[in-house]
């Protein structure tokens, strides 16, 4: 099986948002995931939001924890949680383990389509904004139940030597 390169594409219309996640969705796409979850908490006339992985073949930890970023920053902000849509066991397995379904509402379907999705622009990160959108997400993980601070504060203790250590040198 051929892994597709991950994309995003999303829709803003009548005061929904729509993020879809396609192929292979990595950490080379984080800056882009940062962006969106930066600019949706200042969207005006936002009502809900629904993020859509039935395409995606592959979600990251790195892209995971922006995900987690977007509800974070909405809390409060909507009358509903965020939605995330998936259908492959998989990934509604690992997204319940995650904790998720604290954060979001955990559907199969969405309620309607949207065909009228663009293609985002990747937003470029050097190696240094790369590492740190990392940690933050691997930190945002962390906060969100027992098993992720377990699974992820290994790596984020090593994210956090290589960070010290670059600022060294």
């Amino acid at each position: 099986m051929k892994v597709h390169e991950g994309r995003l594409k999303a829709a803003f219309d009548s005061g929904v948002f729509v993020l879809k996640l396609c192929g292979d969705v990595r950490l080379t796409l984080c800056a882009t995931l940062d962006h969106q979850a930066q600019q949706l908490a200042q969207t005006p006339g936002l009502t809900a939001v629904m993020i859509d992985l039935r395409d995606a073949s592959n979600v990251d930890s790195t892209a995971l924890g922006f995900l987690a970023k977007v509800a974070m920053a909405l809390r409060g902000k909507l009358e509903q949680s965020p939605t995330i849509v998936a259908d492959n066991p998989d990934v509604k397995r690992m997204l319940e383990v995650m904790g998720f379904g604290s954060f979001f509402t955990l559907v199969e379907r969405p309620i309607a389509e949207v065909d009228e999705l663009q293609e985002l622009p990747e937003v470029a990160a050097d190696e240094e904004g790369l590492r740190q959108r990392i940690l933050e997400a691997h930190r945002i993980l962390m906060r969100m139940n027992e098993h992720n601070q377990e699974q992820f504060q290994p790596l984020v203790e090593m994210l956090e030597a290589q960070s010290e250590s670059a600022h060294k040198a």
